[in-house]
């Protein structure tokens, strides 16, 4: 049985464990991915301060970005003849997951459409998340069933949030063979040469990024890591703020906007699955 402990705040979190790696779960904050440990090294930043706030918005941890990832402009997008409103990053991020298996190194989590997930996104579904430690490996695997009758437009995004002292940005690195961007800070499509993580923000949006993966190096005293991702993530975000001790480094199944403009919008048909899987190895 997977360990059960009054985490942050007394909210229950669940505890996997491999060896000298410790992976930590709030399923009542989103489902969120509070804590990853290897040998003692702290693999994700957290800014416990707004998981003990319910009005916040999780700073921290692997927040998962469903059903869009980004924003929508206006926050609205049209359906079914109407126009629905969702705030940025999607509502998974906010709303308790349900437990549905829990041992020492494996926890599946579950979220169904309800009558407030149908206000701001019109389609019946069934997603599950399953956390699996294997060593130094944590494999997210998101998965989601259309019990709708129309396809399921999918947009699906994770935000982890890599703890990278301010200090380290110099020399932290993210490995890319992307040629330009869109600089979510400036609003613009930019070319791209390289990362400067020591500005005062970095918010940009990888348009060529070919790999299914990349590794995060953190600077001295801290492991590299390793992610990797299935194929149907085509954007890569890297974001960071000046004086802050993270840098995140987000696969994105399409770009901000995808619900309303349509481009690179996945789609699940009616009574089938889709199965997206996001690893970490440190």
């Amino acid at each position: 049985m997977s360990r059960v402990f009054p985490g942050i705040a007394g909210l229950e979190t669940y505890a996997l464990v491999d060896g000298g790696c410790r992976v930590e779960v709030i399923p009542s904050r989103g489902a969120l991915v509070s804590r990853m440990t290897v040998d003692g090294d702290e693999v994700l930043y957290l800014d416990e301060a707004t998981v003990a706030d319910p009005a916040k918005n999780v700073r921290g941890g692997i927040p998962v970005l469903f059903p869009i990832a980004g924003p929508l402009p206006g926050d609205t997008y049209p359906a079914d003849r109407k126009s629905f409103t969702m705030s940025q990053h999607g509502f998974a991020r906010r709303l308790p997951w349900t437990v549905r298996q829990a041992e020492d190194s494996l926890l599946v989590l579950g979220l169904s459409s309800t009558e407030e997930t149908l206000r701001q996104f019109p389609w019946a579904f069934d997603a599950q998340l399953t956390f699996s430690l294997v060593g130094t490996r944590l494999t997210l695997d998101f998965d989601v069933e259309n019990r709708d009758t129309r396809p399921l437009p999918l947009h699906l995004g994770f935000h982890p949030y890599f703890r990278v002292p301010d200090a380290a940005k110099a020399v932290a690195t993210v490995d890319t063979d992307a040629t330009h961007a869109w600089d979510n800070r400036n609003k613009l499509e930019v070319p791209f040469t390289g990362f400067d993580l020591t500005l005062d923000e970095v918010d940009l949006h990888l348009r060529d990024h070919s790999g299914p993966g990349t590794i995060l190096g953190r600077g001295p005293g801290s492991r590299p890591v390793h992610l990797s991702w299935s194929p149907e993530f085509k954007m890569l975000v890297v974001w960071t703020l000046r004086g802050k001790d993270f840098v995140c480094v987000e696969p994105w199944t399409a770009a901000a906007g995808a619900l309303a403009t349509g481009e690179g919008l996945l789609h699940v048909e009616p009574g089938e699955r889709a199965s997206l899987a996001f690893d970490i190895e440190a």
